[in-house]
Formats: C-alpha cells, structure tokens, sequence
C-alpha cells in the first residue's frame, strides 16, 4: 500500500508518498542518534510506526506530506523530505531528514528543491520555510543553499514547545526569482 499523491523524480532521486514497505527505513532513520537528533530524537519502533502513519494520513486528509526519498540507482529508501504542516505548525515548511549514510550528498538539496517547486505550484504556498535548530548547522547549509534566510525564531507545537527553533525561509516570488 502507498498513501495517495503524486510522484516527483529528480537527476538522481525518486520523491513519492509513503508506503507501508518504508518501514524499515524510518525505523533506521529514528534510530540513529545523529540522523534523530534534529528531528524528534531516537524513537522505538511502535512509535516510528506511528510517526510513519501519520505522514501516510496527512497525503490522504491535506494533499500532502513529506515524500519517501528513493535513490534511482538502487531503489533504496534514504530519508523523508517535502512539505509539511501539522496543526499548530508555524508555518509551510519543507523539512528533511535523511539516513546519515546518505548525508553531503546534496539529496536534502535535490529533494528540497523539487519539494519547494511542486508545493509552490501545486499547493498554492506563498511562502516556505524550514525550522531549524541554531546548533544544526548542516541543516542550515541546506538552508542557505536553497537560498532560504533566517526570518527569526518560531514556537512549535507541544511536545516540541521547549525547544529553541529558528525559522528559514523565502517568498514564492524570491524563490522563483532564483531559479530562473
């Protein structure tokens, strides 16, 4: 089973919603230390679980969610990445996170971008932003290289109300004017 949305491809990467065969790679994903530190901490399985059906739900109840991120070489799931936008959200975020081994790279950027481009033409957002740690600075290169500034410091909501957060981001029109 696959939740229902689009497909995106890239020079090098497969960008689709989630799946029940993504398991695995979530569960890599969440246990990692490193690779969870940013995003939630180390989770156990019955939890990733959960967080895995609830990217599966948001594509069916809003249209979207952050994409499973297949690398087209080999088919192997590598991270999640795309638009995001829980209740309470501070706003239209494309996030990433991606399995460590798969880190410099330049997928959070490639899938970033493609991202970034389908939710401003198929969602409608007028704007994107990325909420980041001040001390996750591999973040805030992606950041940087999607030409994404800081706009200041955001509140998410409860469990993640405690911590410090800083809210990248760009207008639709800057982000087009940059990429033309």
């Amino acid at each position: 089973m696959i939740a229902p949305g689009p497909t995106l491809e890239t020079a090098r990467l497969i960008l689709r919603p989630t799946a029940l065969e993504d398991l695995e790679g979530f569960v890599t994903l969440a246990g990692d230390p490193e690779s969870a530190r940013f995003i939630g901490g180390v989770q156990p399985r019955a939890m990733v679980w959960r967080a895995m059906s609830t990217m599966a739900g948001s594509w069916a109840l809003q249209g979207f969610a952050m994409f499973s991120v297949l690398e087209k070489s080999t088919g192997r799931w590598v991270g999640r990445v795309g638009p995001w936008k829980p209740e309470g959200w501070p706003g239209t975020e494309v996030g990433w996170g991606l399995l460590r081994d798969c880190w410099g790279k330049g997928y959070a950027t490639e899938a970033a971008t493609a991202s970034i481009d389908w939710a401003f033409e198929h969602l409608g957002w007028t704007e994107v932003i990325h909420c980041i740690a001040p001390e996750n600075t591999p973040s805030q290169e992606v950041a940087r290289r999607l030409g994404s500034r800081v706009k200041g410091q955001v509140k998410l909501p409860p469990p993640y109300d405690t911590a410090v957060i800083e809210a990248w981001g760009q207008s639709r029109e800057e982000w087009r004017a940059r990429r033309k």
